[in-house]
C-alpha cells in the first residue's frame, strides 16, 4: 500500500513551560497516540494536547528554536 493512501502530517504542540514537541500522525489524536509511545508518562504530563499547529516539513526549520 501506498502511503500516498495514508498522509502523516507534522504537529508542534505546546508544552507547559512554552516551548513545543513535534510529533506526526494522520491527525492530531493520532500524533499523540505516538507521542505516548515515544515518550515516558512523566515527560507527557508536559504536553498540551488540546494546543497543536499542523507544520509542512519545509517550515520545519522555521520552528527549531521554539522545540523543547
Amino acid at each position: 500500500m501506498s502511503s500516498f493512501n495514508n498522509p502523516h502530517h507534522m504537529y508542534l504542540f505546546e508544552l507547559v513551560n512554552g516551548k513545543k514537541r513535534l510529533a506526526y500522525g494522520r491527525s492530531p489524536a493520532d500524533a499523540i497516540d505516538i507521542l505516548r509511545m515515544r515518550l515516558t508518562e512523566e515527560e507527557m504530563k508536559d504536553v498540551i494536547a488540546e494546543r497543536h499547529v499542523r507544520i509542512s516539513q519545509r517550515d520545519l526549520q522555521k520552528h527549531v528554536a521554539e522545540l523543547g
